[in-house]
């Protein structure tokens, strides 16, 4: 986009036309030689950027919307619009084949969200809280332990706002760790179930029986959950790990089989 821009100025343009919310809207920037103007505020033509990276306007210049507090955690374009985040550079969501927003909805539509109360257990960038607001959840209780990622949900346009209007108070995000908050919430009180963890080798205690067991005990009988597990070590060691997560799960109370690139399972 800061190519797109200066090559319209160095055309001879007043305006330029396009996308600076990664592709969510549009609207027109009007060209000069030294800045350009975009919703009323002026600002310097970017030097140059790094390859995928998001940038923000911190007040003062371009910044990259990254940190790094023992790990680099960095948002990260794709050709969808919709934006993955990379930790240490691996990518948290699936973006080969399809905008990371719609994958989330495709799983989000196995839970059948519709006038239902929501557990989304470790809420990422938002977009599975996000697609149960438009599928119509009566209220989603989103946690996330990353205060990083919390981060980089306040400058990703596609991440859910809480206070939205859209949202209209039925997301409730919280700064927790899942696998120490489940346990303040009361027995049956979920109606559907989100489990989007980080790998098995960075947080092993939310593949563990005890935890399955929780998510068991908060959920009514006959509550569908969806579980993301891709297909981990499966090509280098030969583990199946989908597998052993519904053996898991069928062990804590639930009737589980694979759907998509995780499992499904229903309370019993």
């Amino acid at each position: 986009m800061a190519d797109a821009l200066a090559a319209a100025r160095d055309s001879g343009a007043e305006a330029w036309t396009g996308s600076l919310d990664l592709a969510l809207s549009s609207g027109e920037a009007r060209l000069s030689p030294a800045s350009w103007q975009w919703r009323g505020e002026h600002y310097p033509y970017p030097a140059k950027l790094k390859d995928r990276t998001a940038y923000y306007w911190d007040g003062d210049g371009f910044e990259p919307v990254a940190r790094y507090a023992g790990s680099l955690i960095k948002l990260v374009p794709t050709e969808w619009g919709a934006p993955t985040f990379e930790i240490d550079g691996i990518k948290m969501l699936p973006t080969s084949k399809a905008s990371p927003v719609d994958d989330a909805r495709r799983k989000v539509a196995l839970v059948e969200p519709r006038g239902k109360g929501v557990l989304d257990t470790c809420g990422g960038l938002g977009y599975f809280a996000g697609c149960c607001l438009e599928a119509g959840a009566t209220r989603i209780d989103s946690f996330e332990k990353n205060a990083d990622v919390l981060w980089l949900r306040t400058l990703n346009p596609w991440s859910p706002d809480p206070d939205s209007e859209q949202a209209g108070g039925r997301l409730q995000l919280v700064h927790a760790d899942v696998a120490e908050a489940i346990e303040r919430i009361p027995d049956a009180s979920v109606d559907a179930l989100l489990h989007d963890p980080p790998r098995f080798g960075i947080a092993g205690e939310l593949y563990s029986l005890a935890f399955y067991q929780q998510l068991a005990r908060v959920l009514r009988r006959g509550a569908r959950m969806f579980h993301y597990t891709g297909s981990p070590n499966r090509l280098t060691s030969g583990r199946d790990v989908p597998r052993e997560v519904a053996q898991r799960l069928q062990a804590a109370g639930f009737k589980a089989e694979p759907a998509l690139d995780g499992v499904l399972a229903v309370r019993r």
